[in-house]
């Protein structure tokens, strides 16, 4: 791979990351997930939340998508 589309790709990554932590707080709020207040939580716990986060964002972006007239 050339230097160019490395760049490139670092640059889409660092974008798509900006975004996810634009949306962070919408997301942590669709997801209404309680905080774990020092609480340890299982491995299924952990996925299950994470699977709910997912979810989260997928609608959080559609919802910003949507604010933004579809850009």
């Amino acid at each position: 791979m050339s230097d160019q589309a490395n760049a490139a790709n670092a640059n889409a990554l660092q974008q798509k990351y900006r975004q996810f932590l634009d949306l962070l707080p919408l997301t942590v709020a669709l997801a209404g997930l309680p905080p774990s207040e020092h609480r340890l939580f299982s491995e299924e716990q952990i996925e299950a939340r994470g699977i709910t986060v997912k979810a989260a964002f997928r609608v959080a972006r559609n919802v910003a998508k949507d604010c933004l007239g579809g850009s």
